[in-house]
């Protein structure tokens, strides 16, 4: 059977992925800080390990555990809904550890099993917010920016053993409580030349129409991992394909 691997799959996202890939008869490698927070089924295909992306010997008992793997779903993240003059650089740096370097020392933990197999498929969890400027979300904008660049980069390496890198841009996701749990981690005081302009803009953002389900970004992890011809970005969600066909008719 394939093995894949997933982290942050307590909730969100990262659950969602691992029901597809279970229900599609993979062996699951479900990660997550505390495992007590496990919500998947038990199965014989299952194994949960505990993991934080940001701490080495972590990630290094994860990856020996798990074993080999097919795929490696970077998902984990941290959010931050606030302007750069409320951010907290504290909070900023913990932000990009987990968004960009604990994606980075995974796939770094990863790769080398893959290139010695030369096959594997490495998905990097982004942001529709990388396809067009949102306020309130700049320094999240930029660590989900770097983890593009990281990405495409990474992909131009990995090819040469025969391994993929690809990247997977969900949009807004009220039901997955992100943006909530973004503000309980990272906090939300904003300053006050700013509040009105804040609050104006997240009712606008919340009157919206088109959203994304964790079940449309297991949808596309699961293309990104098994279509060999699958695009570098494959957008998730009603909202991210609507920007995404925008940007792309714009520069056609």
């Amino acid at each position: 059977m394939p093995r894949m691997l997933v982290s942050g799959a307590s909730s969100g996202f990262g659950l969602a992925i691992a029901r597809t890939f279970l229900a599609k008869g993979w062996d699951v490698v479900a990660t997550m800080r505390d495992p007590n927070t496990n919500q998947l089924p038990a199965s014989d295909r299952l194994t949960v390990l505990p993991l934080d992306v940001t701490d080495a010997e972590s990630i290094a008992d994860a990856v020996t555990a798990a074993g080999p793997l097919d795929a490696l779903v970077n998902n984990a993240g941290v959010g931050m809904l606030n302007v750069l003059e409320g951010a907290d650089m504290e909070k900023v740096r913990e932000l990009f550890e987990t968004n960009v370097l604990g994606a980075m020392a995974m796939t770094r933990a990863v790769l080398p099993q893959m290139r010695l197999r030369e096959t594997g498929v490495i998905v990097n969890v982004s942001s529709s917010v990388t396809l067009k400027p949102f306020p309130a979300l700049s320094v999240y904008s930029a660590s989900k920016a770097a983890l593009n660049a990281f990405t495409e980069s990474l992909a131009l390496e990995a090819k040469l053993f025969g391994v993929r890198a690809r990247l997977v841009l969900p949009g807004s996701a009220p039901a997955t409580g992100f943006g909530k749990n973004a503000v309980a981690r990272m906090g939300m005081e904003i300053p006050e030349p700013y509040t009105a302009f804040v609050h104006d803009y997240l009712a606008t953002l919340r009157s919206g129409t088109l959203f994304t389900t964790p079940e449309d970004v297991a949808e596309a992890v699961w293309q990104a991992v098994t279509d060999d011809n699958a695009p570098m970005m494959i957008p998730a969600g009603a909202d991210t394909r609507a920007l995404f066909e925008g940007e792309h008719n714009a520069t056609a």
